[in-house]
């Protein structure tokens, strides 16, 4: 049901858009620190989280993780451009936490859009949202200072700093992990 109540924001399901999806997608349990999609292949999945703390993230020129997504509760999560276009995804997909996911698989995305009266709606506004969501990130990394980036991320998404470790927190908001410290020790949650 979370995943009709995340959907719900955006378009009402019908119920037979309902029980396709009850068909299509799967039920995953997923232990915690699990890489569930590598980099240099094609994704094989959209996921959407039920429970649990993922991450998405590449390697750098440097050998260095950097962190570029992060989940604060229920929602889609996946390389969605390689997922959606079948090409190879730079991007490494990590379940920090135990998680459990609903995933679909991207032949059965097709049949789903067969069936579905609303699919192509809330796929196109969930990926408008996450978009939008990228193009904020982006001009906070421009314009804010690491410190104000900080402030904004624990109001926004409180939940990850409990459940995240530092030095993915660090690599999200780009600055080091040293500074990070810093800057919790002196801005209390």
């Amino acid at each position: 049901t979370r995943l009709f109540d995340y959907v719900a924001e955006t378009v009402i399901l019908p119920e037979a858009d309902k029980l396709s999806i009850r068909q299509l997608f799967k039920p995953v349990f997923v232990p915690r620190d699990t890489i569930i999609e590598r980099s240099g292949r094609i994704p094989q999945y959209h996921n959407f989280i039920v429970s649990g703390y993922m991450r998405n993230f590449h390697v750098d020129a440097d050998n260095n993780e950097i962190t570029t997504d992060l989940n604060e509760g229920s929602r889609f999560f996946t390389s969605y451009f390689h997922f959606m276009n079948r090409t190879v995804s730079d991007e490494n997909l990590h379940c920090i936490t135990d998680c459990e996911l609903l995933r679909i698989n991207r032949d059965d995305v097709e049949i789903g859009a067969e069936r579905s009266f609303t699919q192509k709606d809330y796929t196109i506004r969930i990926l408008q949202k996450h978009l939008e969501a990228d193009k904020r990130r982006l001009t906070d990394m421009a314009n804010l200072t690491a410190e104000e980036r900080y402030r904004k991320f624990i109001q926004e998404k409180p939940g990850i700093v409990r459940h995240v470790p530092l030095r993915y927190i660090a690599s999200y908001l780009g600055i080091t992990q040293r500074h990070l410290s810093r800057l919790r020790r002196e801005i209390p949650l």
